[in-house]
């Protein structure tokens, strides 16, 4: 089987079976993303999900968060990992927001990286989730499943496998994919324990048919 009838039959299972992925963070507009996306670094959605609501109630606009000292935010969001970090990176962010981008969270990703906290996974996260831009943001999720099914050959990085799946996958499914990844590694494509038995690409999965090594 060649790369382009893999990703063909990748493409068809999802299609059929997710029709319709999407995002499992909670959030209302472009700026609301880009908070939930900083805060789930190491984080779980759950919880992300938990922390957003009072926090952007409190805090609903870039302004009112560029208004606010780190520690203030600080309060809302000590429940996630890494929150003093977290706090300073989402009081900058909206800063730099007012003022450089009118308030308004842009859709380019160059743009988004420019942002304190935002780096190249959650810039493409926010272009695709929010703007349905076609990029693909390589997660740990995301990078575990296409390396396993083989959609990506020799990705060392999270880069290299954004390149080439962003190569072979149709621009105009790119935000669908993304979530296809995601959320098959996170419910069958296990890091430990994956469910092979619940899975319908294990005939053109690497992993399962022992083309590459397990782990």
């Amino acid at each position: 089987m060649n790369v382009k009838e893999r990703y063909l039959k990748t493409i068809e299972y999802f299609q059929s079976a997710m029709p319709e992925p999407e995002t499992e963070l909670t959030y209302t507009d472009p700026f609301g993303l880009i908070v939930a996306v900083i805060l789930s670094a190491q984080c779980t959605d759950k919880r992300v999900n938990m922390i957003t609501p009072p926090l952007l109630e409190r805090f609903p606009d870039p302004a009112a968060m560029a208004a606010a000292e780190p520690g203030q935010i600080f309060e809302f969001i000590k429940t996630c990992s890494y929150p003093n970090n977290k706090a300073k990176h989402l009081s900058a962010m909206a800063r730099m927001l007012v003022d450089e981008f009118g308030g308004k969270v842009p859709s380019d990703t160059t743009l988004l990286q420019k942002l304190p906290g935002v780096g190249r996974k959650t810039a493409n996260v926010v272009a695709s989730v929010a703007y349905s831009k076609p990029v693909m943001a390589v997660d740990t999720h995301v990078f575990r499943v296409s390396k396993r099914i083989g959609l990506v050959r020799d990705a060392k990085t999270p880069v290299s496998a954004e390149l080439q799946l962003s190569e072979n996958i149709p621009a105009d499914l790119m935000h669908k994919a993304h979530h296809w990844l995601i959320l098959h590694g996170r419910y069958i494509c296990k890091a430990r324990k994956p469910l092979c038995s619940q899975c319908g690409l294990t005939t053109i999965c690497k992993y399962y048919t022992g083309q590459i090594k397990k782990n």
